[in-house]
């Protein structure tokens, strides 16, 4: 990952969204010669220096203090995801080293195994699905894909079929997915095998390339999913993720779950069943 690109990029994005009456300058009357503020607009508001700020801009980060880098993301606006994530990209964290590829704990596959009635996944560190219970597999067809291609980016911009059940949930959907791989990124930006997927998906998919140019950046712990599924219909879940901190090469599980007694619920059990008897007729 290029931290010092990826630093110039955010902040000249976001400098271009503001205007300069949303900070209290005189509106210019003329043609500005760029979108939104100025840099020097910028740094007055920000109460830094012209030339700090531009260091900071062009990627140099030398001795640039987390005071000064919270006064720039006040200026900007920035909301608390896009503060931490400019945080990061000025001083990187360690990547730590990870095996590959990643093995499940006995336990931990035990747990995945005794959720027979939600779909749940097993992350790695780059939206890779290491590992699902059958009910995941009778949500979304995982088995089939080459595993190089078992990540959540594949499923959301490459698998069709996934798009057509998001419907035209997929375009909020898609941004957020995004919107999150750059925090992944901001986490670790030493971590190789991350920035090629990245660069990968950029280009395999015009939709993920779009999507990553607007510098979104926005953290979830939780989604809400609306599928229209080909073998039940309408599916309303709520996907709830756990942290791995004890596992190196995971980071979590998402779980998925319908509200009880609701008609989601029914049909979410059905599709599992249904699955489990063309499994089980196949095997005989």
């Amino acid at each position: 990952m290029d931290v010092r690109g990826e630093l110039s990029e955010f902040l000249k994005s976001r400098r271009a969204r503001l205007r300069p009456e949303d900070v209290g300058l005189p509106r210019y009357q003329g043609q500005r010669r760029v979108p939104g503020l100025r840099r020097e607009e910028l740094a007055l508001y920000a109460g830094v220096s012209v030339a700090h700020y531009t260091r900071l801009e062009q990627g140099k980060t030398d001795n640039v203090s987390p005071t000064v880098l919270d006064a720039i993301a006040g200026a900007l606006r920035l909301d608390e995801d896009e503060r931490l994530y400019l945080h990061r990209l000025a001083h990187p964290p360690q990547t730590p080293e990870r095996q590959s590829p990643v093995r499940l704990r006995p336990g931990l596959q035990r747990l995945l195994d005794s959720m027979t009635h939600h779909p749940v996944f097993v992350l790695g560190h780059h939206t890779d699905i290491v590992a699902w219970n059958r009910p995941a597999a009778a949500l979304v067809d995982l088995a089939s894909a080459p595993p190089e291609q078992r990540t959540w980016s594949h499923q959301v911009f490459c698998n069709q079929e996934f798009r057509q059940m998001l419907g035209d949930g997929w375009p909020d959907f898609s941004r957020a997915h995004v919107s999150y791989l750059r925090v992944l990124l901001a986490r670790s930006p030493g971590d190789s095998a991350l920035a090629a997927h990245v660069e990968a998906m950029r280009d395999t998919s015009a939709d993920f390339q779009r999507l990553w140019g607007e510098q979104s950046v926005a953290l979830w712990s939780s989604r809400d999913y609306a599928f229209t599924h080909p073998v039940v219909g309408r599916l309303e879940l709520s996907g709830e993720t756990v942290l791995l901190p004890g596992d190196a090469d995971l980071s979590e599980m998402e779980l998925l779950v319908a509200e009880p007694g609701s008609p989601s619920e029914t049909a979410l059990h059905h599709l599992i069943s249904v699955t489990d008897r063309k499994a089980s007729a196949e095997l005989h």
